[in-house]
């Protein structure tokens, strides 16, 4: 089904926008400018989720764009026929909760775990979900406003890491196009002061728990750190000129929730992943930059050695994968 066609079945009609559990800039600029685009058809649109907002970022940029999106706890109008497009996610990826609602559609950019049909589905491998979003405003020439603007724009830049990691073409193409359209005051608003004071201890527990074995670097914080916080430390580890892959991972009381990058063309983070938490957990993502979880459960049988146990499946399966030198056949705890 083409896009006009499906979003005019709802014309004067209320559809639901679910990002993945701890949306971040891409998921809320994504679903943000969606919602807006629908708007010009008379579809009315909830922003959802079912996690956390818990960064400083995200929380300005809700601020910031004035953007309303509700928590599993407070859809009371969700029914079981009520329709759900997933934005930067999609059903089975592991990050998003199954909600009571019917799930017609799909658009994203990571790779397909498991198969599932959709009324529409729209995933490419692009830097970001925004620039899928913010090319169904060029092609339909809808020339979107300041805010919808800038909040895809800043979606794109952040995705990419500030176009330096898994860039491609349409990203390019999208940030000129919305360039001409967003409000500099807000992107400067936004792209400042990421970082709050109580952040610095999670770089902290890093700093003391990081290891590198040739190229890889890995490092874990001994408490509940948000998943965008992760993502950020695992990018300023890899700035490190000793480093080209990272796993850091913070102990949750629900489980143990990673962050992947490499800059290694050999070594793919969303198929390493995957194969590392194959039976134990879950995992992927992107070839440079993915994420996983393990449950609390499984982590309690591991024992003491848990750290040992992680930090050697990792590297075992990086040898595996990897035409990578030999790594040591024991870790120290």
């Amino acid at each position: 089904m083409e896009l006009l066609d499906f979003i005019r079945q709802f014309e004067n009609k209320h559809i639901f926008i679910q990002t993945h559990n701890f949306p971040d800039p891409d998921a809320l600029g994504s679903a943000f400018g969606l919602s807006r685009l629908l708007e010009h058809f008379q579809v009315r649109s909830t922003l959802c989720y079912d996690g956390k907002i818990d960064t400083l970022s995200t929380r300005r940029i809700l601020q910031e764009f004035d953007i309303e999106i509700y928590s599993k706890n407070q859809l009371r109008e969700m029914t079981a026929e009520s329709p759900i497009i997933l934005v930067d996610t999609q059903k089975e990826a592991g990050n998003v909760t199954d909600l009571i609602g019917d799930e017609i559609a799909c658009i994203d950019h990571h790779p397909t775990v498991i198969e599932i049909e959709y009324q529409f589905k729209d995933v490419r491998m692009v830097g970001a979900c925004c620039t899928i979003i913010a090319e169904y405003f060029q092609k339909l020439n809808i020339i979107p406003d300041k805010p919808t603007a800038t909040a895809l724009l800043y979606g794109i830049k952040m995705d990419t890491n500030q176009f330096t990691r898994g860039v491609t073409e349409p990203d390019i193409e999208m940030y000129a196009f919305l360039n001409p359209y967003i409000d500099e005051a807000s992107l400067r608003i936004v792209s400042s002061n990421t970082l709050e004071f109580s952040d610095l201890s999670a770089f902290g527990a890093v700093f003391q728990t990081i290891r590198v074995f040739e190229k890889v670097g890995i490092a874990y914080i001994p408490f509940s750190c948000p998943d965008a916080l992760i993502a950020m430390i695992s990018d300023f580890i890899l700035t490190l000129n000793e480093v080209d892959f990272v796993i850091v991972y913070s102990k949750r009381d629900t489980g143990w929730k990673f962050s992947v990058r490499s800059e290694d063309e050999n070594l793919d983070a969303g198929e390493i992943i995957h194969e590392a938490l194959l039976g134990i957990g879950s995992g992927g993502g992107h070839a440079c930059m993915a994420g996983g979880m393990i449950p609390i459960e499984t982590v309690k049988e591991m024992g003491r050695g848990a750290d040992t146990k992680i930090c050697e499946l990792f590297l075992d399966t990086i040898k595996r994968i990897g035409d990578e030198p030999a790594y040591p056949d024991s870790i120290p705890d």
